[in-house]
């Protein structure tokens, strides 16, 4: 992993110990190891046995930390776990901003294009939509207008820095999108980042979602992503008929899709691989990519 963001904060196994070490001498003789991901907003350390700790890499993610403690006290029962916020750090030792402590769960990340639980996955999808606490507007859940010039930016960068990209496609997927029906019923809850990173996987079953911050109430569209970064054409179809989903929503869902590829491409190519290959899949399934 490179340096993905312009005012990401140096961190090091180094200062999360001394933070570790400083506000939580309880667990000052666990190990620390740093963890790949592919996140883009938090650096994630593995503390002893069942537990980890992630700090913001930018002052706009240091927000997240008590929006997914918000998202994760609202949250009814669900089909798979959660990771519990043990603790919440404070500012120090040169770090700017709170950090948390969280329950590690055991699984792997899903990846994208292999075999993967799409039953399971809907099932997730519809419990979280069947809460009915209050909740923040979520991230992403919004109408699709919000980001149809950041899209179409995006779009305009590949169209110029990727050969094999498919603009034209990709056009006509996002004009479909957009001129889908909007969602008129009242928002849902979603989690609105259900890309494979965040989605753990024990003996072939959906174990466990990580990474609550971006969740709240939106359109039910934003959570239907999987089938495009995840799940392959067979498995796209047993999604779709388990979730339930209309034409319009499917459309909406799909270019939810497109859109978080097309900027994420041009954006993590060179600093993410986790993130840049999944956008390239994305891609691929709707279209606008040849398949590699």
């Amino acid at each position: 992993m490179g340096r993905m963001h312009a005012d990401e904060h140096a961190i090091d196994t180094a200062l999360v110990r001394r933070l570790v070490d400083g506000q939580f001498p309880a667990w000052a003789d666990r190990p620390i190891t740093a963890l790949a991901s592919g996140g883009t907003v938090n650096a994630v350390y593995r503390l002893g046995a069942d537990l980890t700790v992630r700090l913001p890499l930018t002052a706009g993610g240091a927000s997240d930390i008590a929006k997914e403690r918000r998202a994760l006290s609202a949250l009814g029962e669900l089909p798979v776990a959660v990771p519990p916020v043990v603790a919440v750090g404070e500012p120090a030792e040169g770090y700017p901003w709170p950090w948390a402590v969280h329950g590690w769960l055991d699984g792997s990340p899903a990846l994208e294009g292999r075999e993967a639980p799409a039953r399971d996955l809907a099932e997730f999808v519809l419990a979280l939509r069947a809460n009915r606490a209050d909740g923040p507007p979520a991230y992403r859940g919004q109408s699709l207008s919000t980001v149809d010039m950041a899209t179409r930016r995006a779009i305009d960068e590949l169209s110029r820095t990727d050969e094999v990209f498919d603009p034209a496609a990709a056009l006509a997927v996002w004009a479909e999108a957009l001129a889908a029906p909007q969602w008129t019923a009242p928002p849902s809850w979603v989690h609105a980042d259900l890309m494979p990173s965040n989605l753990l996987l024990r003996d072939g079953r959906l174990s466990g979602v990580l990474d609550w911050a971006t969740a709240g109430l939106g359109d039910p569209a934003c959570d239907l992503i999987p089938a495009w970064n995840l799940l392959t054409a067979a498995g796209r179809e047993i999604f779709r008929d388990a979730v339930g989903a209309d034409d319009a929503t499917w459309e909406r869902g799909r270019g939810r899709a497109l859109s978080m590829a097309v900027i994420q491409l041009p954006y993590y190519r060179h600093t993410n691989p986790v993130i840049s290959a999944n956008a390239r899949y994305v891609l691929t399934e709707l279209g606008c990519r040849p398949a590699p």
